[in-house]
């Protein structure tokens, strides 16, 4: 007898509107912590995520944020509630990669809901914080170890009772370079959380508790189902690829990420055990961001609009071995494992899959996020500023057509800060800022191209440059070329200089910084016959 899920006894109308109402109260979580935020890396490029979780920490519904932090945020939930007692207006605070969080940058707010004193759900935001501390401006530090990266916060409560601890509050503020921002980001991400408690309780009680808590989880068990029919799509088989990252920042160079899918019916198992070992320097990754590459993947593939929870990874098993590069252990150094080795593990996933979905896999895209941080004394304020970005690139090609140029890809979604908006915010001068045309991958179908950006400094700074496809470029797919390499140069005392993908130096006023990114692979030979 055929065993009856939640979702074939619900309301199926009444499935999609629960469906729109968690992910408009994500959404509108996301627009408070926005338009209430002090940095421009949150305000300008959206560098944050907002989701809600049932009160096992199941993610229930995520608004269209950041991929690498929405699904690693079910991993900082649970690893919260494991250790710390909940009650009404606690909020906890952490970062700690090895408890849930990516790297140090990312801070994440965690905030139980109550109803007539029945915990129901949780809410919670992530948001990259432009410095956190450690060894360089920004904390996206060249580092060997976590320690030198900021301010390593275990869960933690940052609120009790709803009242913030001042202690803690002021010991993680002593810790930074720019104070009044984390401070002015902190307090619009505790609000972001509120909007959402307050929204999920005039939801509970419209509609009631039970009918709530059944629908929270037939949206997760729908998902599910949804995963396994695309699973069931894809030929059975083992299919292999490897990609490599350039290097860690401390010497070591052709770091593998081999990705192994097994598909068997509706069941997909992804093993990256067969990944390199930790590296010396920052490029290693925890297991959390690995699932968030692999479940934006097969999240990507899925054509019909379901809500992206906890029941999307269900289905696949993530395979990994503790003490490789894609599975590291404390106190390794983890700042780009979240941004650039979260991109290689999308590209050699993808790479697999293209052997089984040949017509629906596109070319590598640019394959790293291009990481700027530089900081210093602004000298009109007097002040440390600290200002962080990513640089768009060009989109791999695929069998439907030219990669798009000029575009975030893959595990960032995050916006271009305005040039009006920087050279207010920061003493930077944004000198050149165009599409890098004929970067992309030659191709039946043009790889998209990469963008060139040039900023000059008004003041003595210090500038660390993290970034990938320097030395492996972008692959093509089926005889489509592969992307240009992307190429970083310092501009100081008449003077150009080409530069590693992954460095940190100090340059005086007047120094100029040009990134030219990555563009797109190329999808198939150029003679292939129509």
């Amino acid at each position: 007898m055929k065993t009856m899920r939640l979702y074939d006894m619900v309301n199926p109308i009444e499935l999609e509107l629960f469906k729109n109402r968690f992910s408009s109260i994500a959404e509108e979580m996301g627009v408070v912590l926005q338009r209430t935020s002090y940095s421009p890396n949150i305000k300008e490029r959206k560098d944050f995520s907002c989701a809600i979780f049932d009160k096992k920490g199941e993610m229930v519904s995520q608004a269209l944020h950041i991929p690498v932090h929405l699904g690693s945020m079910s991993w900082a939930v649970k690893s919260a509630i494991s250790d710390i007692e909940l009650k009404q207006g606690d909020m906890i605070i952490l970062n700690d990669p090895f408890r849930g969080g990516t790297h140090l940058p990312d801070i994440t707010l965690i905030a139980p809901v109550f109803y007539e004193k029945e915990l129901c759900f949780f809410v919670a935001n992530r948001a990259h914080h432009a410095d956190i501390g450690g060894m360089s401006a920004g904390s996206m530090p060249i580092s060997k170890n976590i320690f030198q990266e900021g301010l390593i916060i275990p869960p933690v409560k940052l609120l009790k009772g709803g009242r913030p601890q001042k202690d803690l509050l002021n010991m993680i503020l002593r810790n930074v370079r720019t104070p009044e921002e984390r401070r002015g980001d902190l307090e619009a991400q505790i609000m972001a959380n509120i909007v959402g408690q307050k929204r999920i309780k005039e939801l509970i009680r419209k509609e009631g508790r039970d009918k709530v808590n059944t629908y929270a989880s037939a949206l997760i068990e729908y998902a599910e189902r949804h995963m396994k029919s695309l699973i069931k799509k894809i030929p059975d088989g083992e299919y292999e690829f490897e990609d490599f990252l350039d290097d860690d920042g401390a010497g070591n160079e052709k770091i593998r990420i081999k990705c192994v899918l097994r598909i068997k019916n509706d069941v997909a198992e992804v093993d990256l055990s067969n990944s390199d070992e930790q590296t010396e320097g920052c490029v290693n990754s925890v297991y959390g961001v690995v699932v968030s590459a692999v479940l934006y993947v097969f999240r990507a593939l899925l054509e019909e609009d379901i809500p992206a929870n906890s029941g999307c990874i269900r289905p696949i098993k993530v395979i990994t071995k503790k003490g490789t590069v894609v599975d590291a252990e404390f106190p390794s150094a983890v700042a780009g494992g979240n941004v650039e080795t979260s991109q290689r593990i999308v590209d050699a996933l993808l790479g697999a899959l293209s052997k089984a979905l040949p017509d629906r896999i596109p070319a590598a895209s640019q394959g790293t996020m291009n990481n700027i941080s530089i900081g210093g004394i602004d000298p009109r304020s007097g002040k440390h500023f600290a200002y962080y970005e990513t640089i768009a690139g060009g989109m791999g090609a695929s069998a439907k057509g030219d990669g798009e140029n000029a575009i975030q890809c893959h595990m960032t979604n995050t916006m271009n800060t305005p040039i009006e908006a920087l050279e207010y915010a920061y003493p930077i001068m944004v000198t050149e800022y165009r599409i890098r045309r004929g970067s992309g991958g030659y191709g039946r179908y043009m790889g998209g191209d990469g963008i060139v950006k040039e900023l000059m400094l008004l003041c003595d700074a210090e500038v660390t440059v993290m970034c990938e496809r320097r030395k492996f470029p972008p692959y093509g797919l089926y005889g489509g070329m592969p992307g240009k390499k992307g190429i970083n140069i310092i501009i100081a005392d008449g003077k150009e200089i080409k530069c590693a993908g992954k460095f940190s130096l100090s340059l005086k006023e007047g120094s100029r910084l040009r990134i030219e990114t990555p563009g797109g692979g190329g999808f198939q030979s150029p003679n292939k016959e129509h």
